[in-house]
């Protein structure tokens, strides 16, 4: 499976490992009770061990895609960088039991994160799993939102992409999506993962790898919309989100607090506004 890439920019096309595989199945309908023969694609779900300097930092189950990707948008929304450049390269190698995503950090950065690394070991797509106290809850630093306004007409055109985008998800039912799509609607990237966070990280990866101006476009998540999914946008400096799923009321407080419109439960016919309605372009406005 070849992530979803739709822009000719600066992202590699390097080809991932496979991410979904086949198993025997049985089928049983309800009315005649008669087990059929069949086969079943399943999302292949990885333990990946980000190693920053050497020193291990989290353990996150993964789909093992776009690593690089991750290992970029992963370390900029848990805040070891706070740009591409001070990663001078990522490389995956195979682990007992798992893979190891080897990230090599610039000299300045990688004495401060050591200095202050926190160990998680992660469920799939974990968010804060491993924080000692509430005041360690993730909070991007505040920023001035881009001025980004998004039509109607965009969010509906990239929502109605995002479906035969998913390719990995289409086969096995069993991922989530995230999506940077430009202001006509269009989609740029797209990334797929076991784990929500992960997909939101990948996808961030990939745009600040390729330079992305984050006032030239919005999100589209196709997961819940939980805080941490706000607060990796908020990273990446996002003005809109759209979710597919309801926020949480602590998702909506972090995104009044860093000033984002959140659009969330889209549907092909109707979205909810739940924030700053305003950066939203109606149809004959």
């Amino acid at each position: 499976m070849q992530h979803s890439q739709i822009d000719d920019g600066d992202v590699r096309e390097d080809a991932p490992p496979a991410t979904a595989t086949r198993v025997p199945t049985q089928v049983i309908a309800y009315e005649d009770a008669q087990p059929r023969d069949d086969a079943r694609p399943l999302a292949v779900e990885t333990p990946v061990n980000l190693v920053y300097g050497s020193v291990p930092y989290a353990v996150m189950m993964t789909s093992p895609s776009d690593l690089e990707d991750f290992a970029y948008g992963f370390s900029l929304t848990e805040g070891i960088v706070e740009a591409a450049d001070e990663i001078r390269s990522a490389r995956v190698e195979a682990g007992e039991g798992g893979l190891r995503l080897l990230v090599d950090l610039v000299p300045g950065r990688l004495r401060e994160h050591l200095a202050r690394k926190r160990a998680i070991s992660g469920r799939t797509g974990c968010g804060v799993c491993g924080i000692d106290d509430l005041a360690a809850l993730p909070l991007a630093e505040p920023k001035q939102a881009p001025r980004t306004r998004v039509s109607m007409r965009a969010i509906s055109a990239a929502l109605a992409a995002l479906g035969p985008a998913q390719t990995l998800n289409r086969e096995t039912r069993a991922v989530h999506a995230a999506a940077w799509a430009r202001l006509d609607g269009s989609l740029v990237a797209v990334r797929e993962d076991v784990g929500r966070h992960n997909a939101l990280d990948k996808l961030i990866g990939a745009l600040i790898r390729a330079g992305t101006d984050p006032a030239d476009g919005f999100l589209v998540i196709t997961s819940r919309c939980s805080f941490e999914m706000v607060e990796k946008a908020a990273r990446l400096g996002a003005a809109v989100l759209v979710a597919i799923s309801a926020p949480t009321s602590l998702a909506l407080d972090r995104a009044k607090l860093h000033g984002m419109t959140m659009c969330a439960i889209a549907r092909s016919d109707t979205l909810t506004v739940f924030n700053r309605p305003e950066r939203l372009i109606l149809e004959g406005a």
